[in-house]
């Protein structure tokens, strides 16, 4: 069933819960950007499959790698509407390495460098715009008190950015696009 009727009073069930939330409230905020990062890392999913690039040589394909990212964040979605679920340690840590590992095959950051490069490096770095949001409005419902996320939760939204930063700069990098920083003129 596509619609209910059910959320026409400005009120919302979180999917399998009895949770009856305000469509105002912080933790539908939340939701509702873990929901517009989650569709649009789909999109970035769709573009990396075209351009074929993997982290490194031997590692997981870019299409491969979001995938796993999107998973992800629909366990952390899920544990925002009340369910007993929770990022592990381990999926962090994972980020965390291939963050690592895209950091060795790229010049060191001295500055700010505007968005562009190739549509995917563009698709990237708004998609890390996006990720920041959600991470501001997850973190909101958490300390807000209405929710209480993992450690590990946290953890991940504040390295998602990191890598989607780093995917975009890679893009960039594999396309031999110099990263061009602001002239503040």
């Amino acid at each position: 069933m596509l619609f209910t009727g059910k959320g026409d009073n400005g009120q919302m069930n979180t999917y399998g819960c009895d949770q009856k939330i305000s469509k105002s409230s912080t933790i539908a905020e939340a939701l509702g950007s873990m929901d517009e990062i989650n569709s649009f890392l789909g999109f970035c999913k769709v573009r990396s499959q075209k351009a074929g690039f993997k982290v490194r040589e031997e590692g997981p394909t870019f299409e491969h790698l979001i995938h796993n990212i999107q998973q992800s964040l629909f366990i952390i979605q899920a544990e925002l509407a009340g369910f007993p679920m929770k990022i592990e340690e381990k999926k962090v840590k994972e980020l965390e390495e291939i963050i690592r590992n895209i950091e060795k095959q790229l010049p060191p950051i001295k500055t700010f460098f505007i968005s562009g490069g190739t549509e995917l490096a563009a698709t990237f770095d708004f998609a890390r715009t996006m990720a920041r949001r959600a991470e501001r409005r997850v973190v909101a419902a958490h300390e807000e008190g209405k929710v209480q996320l993992g450690k590990d939760t946290l953890a991940y939204m504040n390295r998602l950015s990191s890598i989607l930063y780093a995917l975009a700069r890679l893009t960039n990098h594999k396309s031999d696009i110099k990263e061009e920083p602001p002239s503040y003129k």
